[in-house]
């Protein structure tokens, strides 16, 4: 546990522009030491390094974003080439001039990167570097900045193996350092006061050595494989029923499954439909043809959910016949 962590901001920096030197303007407003951590709001990464178009806000998403995961009306939560997930692909239009917006850094590591190295060859000062955005969360109100960027700062403390205060042994646990870094130094900079760069001192444990820049920001994007919320809830529910694949071989149905679906309410409501369980596939027949056509798409769709391909074959008569099995992974 650390014992003490300063935060102070780094004041009266000039309005960034396209080429400036990002190292010599935070080095001449404070005074950094080996051990520090800067941390840097990614808009003056973005301006230093031009990154600025013109056009509209929507235009500038587009050309950001390589999916939707989430519309409502013109709000777009959407997934950038970075990996992150964010309210109109981190895009800015604050404080620039009229017809223009600022897009996030190209690759903030390799901006973290440069801005450490730049510090350590002119300043001979082994510090680390943490660049910023501002993000909303799913489940909670109100935004907090995180780390997009990151280069001599270990991102995660990976505390799996200890043991806590009750000898517990500690399975999952693993803090997002770099992001904790992020929100803690959001406290001084503020973006009403217009001061984007803030050091924390006291992380000395946290910092790498001279040559070693850690994996980056990058590391803390959680891949769609093991990402259990990637799809928005109108898009998670076309994706079940437009995407669905065709099972590609025989599947055995799990017997607590096939009870669970049963219980789920899928047959609340409805008079008249009967289910059958056959090979490969179940059997949904009853006395109206629509009833059957519904219950058979809600069975569909809930063993899309469980990872089954599935397909419904409509026979002769009030009957449906929903086939599942194994499918290829996504």
């Amino acid at each position: 546990m650390r014992k003490h962590l300063e935060i102070f901001p780094v004041t009266g920096l000039p309005e960034v522009e396209a080429g400036q030197d990002l190292a010599a303007l935070i080095a001449d407003g404070t005074d950094l030491r080996d051990g520090d951590v800067v941390s840097v709001t990614s808009k003056i990464v973005s301006k230093a390094e031009g990154r600025l178009t013109y056009g509209t806000r929507r235009e500038a998403v587009d050309s950001e974003l390589v999916r939707v995961v989430a519309q409502r009306g013109d709000t777009r939560i959407v997934q950038t080439r970075h990996g992150l997930v964010m309210a109109a692909a981190g895009t800015d239009t604050s404080n620039t001039a009229p017809g223009t917006v600022l897009l996030l850094p190209v690759d903030p590591d390799a901006s973290a990167r440069q801005l450490r190295e730049a510090l350590k060859a002119r300043y001979d000062v082994n510090v680390g570097i943490v660049i910023t955005d501002t993000l909303g969360r799913p489940w909670r109100n109100g935004q907090t900045d995180l780390a997009i960027g990151a280069a001599g700062v270990r991102v995660v403390e990976d505390l799996r193996g200890t043991t806590d205060s009750h000898g517990n042994v500690l399975a999952v646990t693993e803090p997002a350092l770099a992001d904790e870094i992020a929100s803690a130094s959001e406290l001084v900079k503020g973006k009403a006061d217009g001061v984007p760069v803030a050091v924390l001192r006291g992380l000395d444990d946290a910092v790498l050595a001279v040559g070693e820049h850690g994996p980056g920001a990058r590391a803390l994007v959680r891949d769609a494989e093991h990402d259990m919320f990637s799809l928005g809830t109108r898009e998670a529910a076309r994706a079940a029923v437009l995407d669905r694949k065709a099972p590609e071989g025989p599947r055995e149905v799990d017997a607590a499954l096939w009870s669970g679906l049963l219980s789920s309410g899928l047959l609340d409501d409805v008079e008249g439909v009967r289910l059958s369980l056959v090979d490969n596939g179940v059997s949904v027949f009853g006395d109206e043809p629509v009833t059957v056509g519904v219950v058979a798409e809600k069975l569909a769709v809930l063993l899309h959910a469980e990872g089954y391909g599935v397909t419904i074959r409509t026979g002769p008569g009030s009957e449906a016949t929903v086939t599942f099995g194994s499918r290829s992974a996504r």
